[in-house]
């Protein structure tokens, strides 16, 4: 039986030495080689519309298409510092909710903290920047290996997005924020794993249902929390395309998956848990206590074990739970994933809704038609 060390390389899910034990070291490459196992497959099969579904995914989606250059207010004057100060006047710094004793941040103040606002925001779009990247290459990946001629149309179209998806987060580093950092390395494993596989329904999974996942609810998060309006549209935009995205996902591989043994559908839980961990142990913000001169070994130990932090971070899987629990993933087998889940959590959100049916609360069309569509709350 595959123990959590062989599928995660640690023995227990939150030794947090463990966690920090994975850093990026090659911070100053510019490319990064990945080996591509899979074959590229053809279909001589034409007939558009053999799975509705994805064939009226298809249409949405040639009817969301943005321009990042045009349909962005990129004129918008944005001050990081007064955003980073405002955040702090509403909710000052993570002293509040967490003792520090013994870290060496006692001495942190106001200044302290709202440098440390400016280096998370900068470190969060970096990474939302990078994580749009490695699904640009895998949505490329799934056009080429996927046999369905309506699944290549849909993917060819999430090409695009995430080109425009790379663009507009690069952009907005570029030319409202004045840092970024790498890519952080728990997120760099998972794409690699993405990739590496030579499966094109694990293509689907680890991207489309994980790390798509996870993105729509963390793009939601900073959605509902910022007031700067360049990038609240910029977030808005970007969610019409990925509810999409995981719907595309979702849509796919439920007919995939009805159909696999007990062992094949054994791999894809290990592979699910496994990205469900990478993804939980970037939110450490390793990198930005590191810029901050924190000492991580004492830091990230008491912000790992704190509650609240912790609710936060669980919040994140609402998109993933039911997601898999719609592909089977949850409970197939003797219900392994479901107890992975338990452990780390997140099961409580089994039953919230699943986006294959959410997708068109999230359509921009008539805003892109010049019509008020405000994104409901979620």
């Amino acid at each position: 039986m595959t123990s959590t060390e062989d599928i995660i390389g640690r023995a227990d899910a939150n030794d947090i030495e463990a966690i920090l034990a994975v850093t990026n070291t090659d911070v100053d490459s510019v490319l990064h080689a990945v080996k591509d196992n899979a074959d590229c497959l053809y279909t001589w099969d034409y007939s558009k519309g053999a799975r509705p579904q994805l064939e009226k995914l298809y249409e949405k989606a040639k009817l969301g298409q943005w321009n990042g250059e045009t349909d962005l207010p990129w004129d918008t004057v944005v001050d990081p510092l007064q955003e980073a100060t405002q955040l702090y006047s509403q909710a000052a710094g993570l002293d509040q909710m967490i003792d520090f004793t013994g870290t060496g941040l006692e001495s942190w103040g106001e200044k302290e903290w709202i440098e440390f606002n400016l280096e998370s925001q900068a470190w969060t779009m970096s990474q939302f920047m990078h994580g749009e990247q490695g699904a640009l290459v895998c949505t490329a990946k799934i056009v080429e290996t996927v046999p369905w001629i309506d699944a290549k149309y849909y993917a060819a179209t999430q090409v695009m997005d995430e080109a425009r998806h790379v663009e507009v987060f690069a952009k907005y580093l570029d030319t409202k924020l004045d840092r970024r950092y790498p890519v952080n390395a728990h997120l760099r494993m998972l794409l690699d794993d993405i990739v590496e596989d030579s499966r094109w329904d694990m293509t689907y999974l680890g991207m489309q249902i994980m790390v798509e996942g996870l993105a729509l609810a963390a793009f939601g998060f900073m959605y509902q929390q910022t007031e700067e309006p360049l990038l609240k549209k910029l977030l808005r935009y970007v969610m019409s395309d990925e509810a999409r995205h995981v719907a595309f996902g979702v849509l796919s591989l439920r007919e995939v998956y009805a159909d696999l043994t007990q062992a094949e559908l054994r791999e894809r839980q290990e592979f699910a848990f496994e990205a469900a961990l990478r993804m939980r142990d970037r939110f450490l913000q390793q990198e930005v206590w590191e810029r901050m001169g924190a000492d991580v070994s004492k830091v990230l130990p008491v912000i790992f074990d704190n509650e609240d932090r912790r609710e936060f971070q669980h919040l994140l899987f609402t998109k993933i739970v039911p997601n898999c629990k719609k592909l089977g993933l949850l409970d197939g087998g003797d219900g392994w994933l479901r107890k992975r889940f338990e452990e780390i959590n997140v099961i409580q959100y089994e039953d919230w809704i699943d986006t294959a049916e959410e997708v068109d609360s999230f359509a921009i069309q008539r805003e892109l038609e010049g019509e008020d569509n405000p994104l409901v709350a979620r």
